[in-house]
């Protein structure tokens, strides 16, 4: 005996196509929303400070405070990229407002041409609202010959805002970190650098504010 073909009712089927749409709507908008966390993550970061982030302004400080901050500079290498990367000095000391200008120093020791781009975070992260980079080499694409040593200049102050701060009104130290990464598809086949000598010295740590 042959079982009857199941008849469906036009009202369910409305509502499983309805129901299906939602589904695809849904997942569709979650791919965009991972696809735009990165980049909204990121103005969040710039924005307000959070995670270290910097700040990046086009105007030096109005107003300098008469007390001392220490700046120290830290640099890295990831992701396989054939630099030397350095800050030219470990360390600064500046008034609180002041301008002023350093230099981070990187080298390709391999024998082909490589690129990279660097980010950046300070500590503690509460002061990175706080520091302000009227000039940086962060979050540029950067390509250096077998040899070639490069000058990165940075220039910054420390928001005077920073003393009306609770947590960081007795601040005394702020360190500076910069990391560079490989950019896709420029990283060395081989692993086996070759130094190759180039490049001047570099001159830092100069003041330019006052």
């Amino acid at each position: 005996m042959n079982n009857p073909t199941p008849v469906t009712d036009p009202k369910t089927r409305q509502s499983n196509r309805v129901m299906a749409g939602a589904c695809v709507a849904f997942f569709a908008g979650m791919v965009g929303m991972a696809y735009a966390a990165v980049p909204l993550y990121d103005l969040f970061c710039r924005v307000t400070g959070y995670g270290g982030t910097t700040q990046r302004v086009d105007q030096y400080s109005d107003r300098i405070l008469d007390r001392d901050i220490t700046i120290r500079f830290d640099a890295n290498v990831s992701g396989g990229l054939p630099w030397e990367f350095k800050p030219v000095q470990r360390d600064v000391t500046v008034k609180i407002g002041e301008t002023a200008q350093i230099a981070y120093e990187a080298k390709n020791v391999f024998s082909t041409p490589s690129a990279g781009r660097a980010t950046f975070n300070v500590t503690p992260q509460l002061a990175g609202a706080y520091f302000n980079k009227v000039e940086c080499f962060c979050f540029t694409d950067t390509t250096l010959k077998p040899g070639e040593t490069m000058d990165m200049p940075v220039v910054f102050y420390v928001d005077p805002d920073i003393v009306d701060l609770p947590d960081l009104k007795n601040i005394k130290t702020i360190t500076l970190s910069y990391t560079f990464f490989p950019i896709d598809g420029a990283k060395p086949v081989a692993d086996a650098p070759a130094a190759v000598e180039g490049g001047d010295a570099i001159k830092a740590g100069k003041s330019i504010g006052g």
